[in-house]
């Protein structure tokens, strides 16, 4: 498939995604109506940043998809110079929420630089990975520049801090490495040391070894640690098979934290109940499988690895967000992709699926 000779986009990934936006947009306005009215005095304030930034999405994605993913290969390194500038400036300038310093504040709008990043991540892995496709094999020359680079991004997060999107740029790494040609062997000797890095972090911060003892047994505490995952199951188990309506949730009224963002699922799971849930995922599901299917059938390395790395972190988020509202794994902060209140998560996550359409254009066929 030639520059030239251009393929229709990928229609079941852009229905959807509108489909993803357009019922995510509703349950941030569920989730968040009685919070917001109680905290300003607008039960529309979170419904209607949601909105505004799933148009900013909507044109950015249109703006990606019509743009050749190839000429996005020269911006990858003043992408990833930009991000590192920015991460340092929220060290220092950021806005700080629950003591963490995540946003910069431009223009009266928040921008999570670490969302940023994980497109800057991807876009610069893809890019330098198809032009060392040959050394990639070799550790010392091949995967440890690659650990370099996103040991940057994970300390600069982490001093945030925001252990859940710096562990997710780790994983990411080693999808898109696997996916590059590394030797099996080295990516296990990774995960051996990452899981014993992420259990010394998990050690030396109290807060994290709370969240990890409140996920064995959060019963134990149910006032303090275990109190978020209590709720949370609470509210799933209260939807039972249907749900219990729409808007008709009884955790949003301040029994849940965050359910606008981090556990919105859970909201989802207390509305709509068990078959709800399950067709939410069946959607996540469909926009995997054909983001997998771009990369398998993408004219060149790089658009392979560029397509999956965009749908590998969604998976990546997709998965830890749905784990944790179930209690599978300890909380974390990773909001559940184009659905989770977030504004610079949703119009970041939407342009980086007008890229995977764009390389959807020139897919090969069969």
């Amino acid at each position: 498939m030639t520059k030239k000779n251009k393929k229709p986009i990928d229609y079941p990934i852009l229905l959807t995604i509108i489909i993803l936006v357009a019922f995510g947009t509703i349950m941030v306005f569920s989730a968040s109506f009685y919070y917001a009215q109680l905290r300003w005095g607008d039960k529309y304030y979170f419904f209607r940043r949601q909105c505004v930034w799933a148009v900013v999405g909507f044109i950015a994605m249109a703006f990606t998809a019509n743009f050749s993913y190839w000429k996005l290969q020269k911006f990858s390194r003043l992408l990833m110079i930009i991000t590192i500038v920015l991460l340092i400036a929220v060290l220092v300038v950021g806005v700080e929420r629950n003591n963490a310093k995540r946003w910069l504040s431009i223009g009266g709008l928040s921008v999570q630089p670490a969302e940023i990043a994980k497109f800057s991540l991807i876009l610069y892995l893809a890019h330098s990975m198809s032009l060392r496709r040959d050394k990639i094999k070799y550790f010392f020359k091949g995967v440890v520049p690659y650990l370099l680079i996103t040991g940057i991004l994970f300390g600069l997060i982490m001093l945030q801090p925001n252990f859940s999107t710096a562990g997710s740029l780790v994983l990411l790494s080693i999808v898109m490495l696997f996916v590059a040609g590394a030797r099996l062997w080295h990516l296990g000797f990774l995960a051996v040391c990452g899981a014993s890095a992420a259990a010394a972090l998990v050690m030396a911060a109290k807060y994290r070894l709370e969240r990890w003892m409140a996920f064995l047994d959060p019963w134990k505490d149910p006032i303090e640690t275990g109190y978020q995952m209590i709720q949370s199951l609470y509210s799933l188990g209260a939807g039972g098979l249907f749900g219990m309506g729409l808007g008709e949730s009884r955790q949003k009224y301040l029994y849940i934290p965050y359910p606008e963002t981090d556990f919105i699922y859970a909201i989802i799971g207390e509305e709509l109940g068990f078959i709800g849930s399950a067709i939410l995922i069946l959607l996540f599901v469909i926009l995997i499988w054909r983001g997998l299917k771009i990369a398998i059938t993408a004219p060149d390395l790089f658009g392979c690895l560029l397509a999956t790395g965009i749908i590998g972190m969604i998976a990546i988020q997709t998965t830890i967000n749905i784990a944790v509202v179930t209690a599978s794994m300890p909380p974390t902060g990773l909001p559940l992709p184009f659905v989770s209140f977030g504004g610079s998560s949703l119009a970041i996550s939407m342009a980086s699926i007008g890229v995977l359409l764009n390389i959807s254009r020139y897919a090969k066929t069969g």
